[in-house]
């Protein structure tokens, strides 16, 4: 259902430490924060129908800019009546800005000052992406949140490499700001990068923060730094943020690095780890990770969780859903990534109770003796 709201908001709504409870609404809807944004790269959640991300609580889902360019291609989508009406999705959706193809697709690109070249990973096609152009993209997708282009660069990395591609991104970020314009319901966020540097990730932040941006994100980690590397970058940029405005984590994470990155106050996330997840056999639940590929399970007439709100943890036994991955199955997936994104929702239900409550300390560490009780580690 629509949001009366025609303006783009953010609600801060109670905090407990650094955490933040709050809630933002745009006229296709609001926003829970804590939020945790299913990744819907090609206008699709894998194995997942949008009914069903819908009823387990996701409040909105990511699109790719890259990926939705070369297929079906951003015009076409508009000829279409937008993301939304394509995918059946009818509430907010946040498309990145492409910019993670940069690193990614390293072998497929050239990069300068204007923009990056991409040679098609699908027919090798060449595709000039930027900071304009990303925006139109995402325009043309007619997504609520879009995000600017930056680049982002794999850790671990060489400091002039990281200092240049932070301040490239930056002025990126002012192409993308005058490119976005003013467009009432919508928001354009600013990416802080600067990788594991804190001089560099507080004076990027510091300079978006200038820019008076509707909502800022975090870029560049969960690539392949430590944990502690991340949680110290963001003991760095959060307290430079606007309190008043959203704060989301780019690509994060495991359920431990979502709880201890609320705990330092960021209020937005997305990964494509449950879904993928599920797609490998692997359950995450109350209990920790579960292996469904492990023979051990051949036999087990347990649900993954009896206590659980969801058909696919309650309903079908272990035994089965071994047998289903090890077949091929495709049910396996779409039961197990069902499961996957019921937990994750669940667990961003249970944060946002604990911070308005006042416990959230006493969440994080009952959740986490809920792993240690499981038969697999949580991490």
């Amino acid at each position: 259902m629509k949001n009366p709201s025609t303006d783009f908001q953010f609600k801060l709504l109670a905090t407990d430490g650094a955490a933040r409870r709050g809630e933002i609404t745009m006229p296709r809807g609001t926003v829970r924060t804590p939020a945790f944004m299913p990744v819907g790269t090609g206008g699709t959640v894998k194995a997942m129908y949008m009914d069903q991300v819908r009823d387990l609580g996701s409040d909105i889902i990511l699109g790719n800019t890259y990926h939705l360019m070369l297929r079906p291609g951003a015009e076409r989508v508009a000829r279409l009546g937008g993301l939304h009406d394509f995918a059946r999705w009818p509430g907010p959706i946040l498309t990145d800005s492409g910019g993670f193809q940069v690193m990614s697709l390293a072998q497929l690109r050239k990069l300068n000052e204007n923009g990056v070249t991409f040679q098609s990973h699908i027919d090798g096609r060449a595709y000039e992406m930027t900071p304009e152009r990303s925006i139109e993209i995402q325009g043309l997708l007619d997504s609520d949140i879009q995000m600017q282009l930056d680049e982002c660069v794999a850790l671990p990395g060489q400091e002039r490499d990281i200092e240049r591609a932070m301040e490239l991104s930056l002025r990126w970020a002012e192409r993308c700001k005058t490119a976005f314009g003013d467009q009432p319901g919508k928001a354009m966020f600013g990416i802080v990068q600067g990788g594991d540097i804190p001089r560099l990730r507080e004076r990027s932040a510091t300079a978006l923060k200038a820019m008076d941006l509707k909502g800022y994100s975090v870029g560049g980690l969960a690539v392949g730094e430590p944990q502690a590397v991340m949680l110290e970058m963001l003991d760095v940029v959060c307290p430079v943020l606007p309190a008043e405005k959203p704060r989301y984590l780019m690509g994060v994470g495991t359920p431990d690095d979502i709880l201890k990155s609320v705990a330092r106050g960021i209020d937005m996330f997305d990964c494509v780890m449950p879904t993928r997840a599920g797609r490998h056999g692997l359950a995450f639940t109350r209990h920790g990770k579960i292996n469904l590929r492990n023979a051990r399970h051949a036999e087990d007439h347990r649900p993954l969780d009896e206590e659980s709100d969801c058909p696919a943890a309650r309903d079908y036994s272990r035994a089965y859903l071994h047998h289903l991955i090890k077949s091929g199955e495709f049910l396996g997936a779409m039961l197990l990534t069902w499961n996957n994104l019921a937990y994750y929702q669940k667990l961003m239900q249970g944060c946002r109770d604990a911070i308005e409550a006042g416990r959230y300390a006493d969440f994080v560490a009952q959740t986490q003796v809920g792993w240690e009780k499981g038969d697999i580690a949580p991490l």
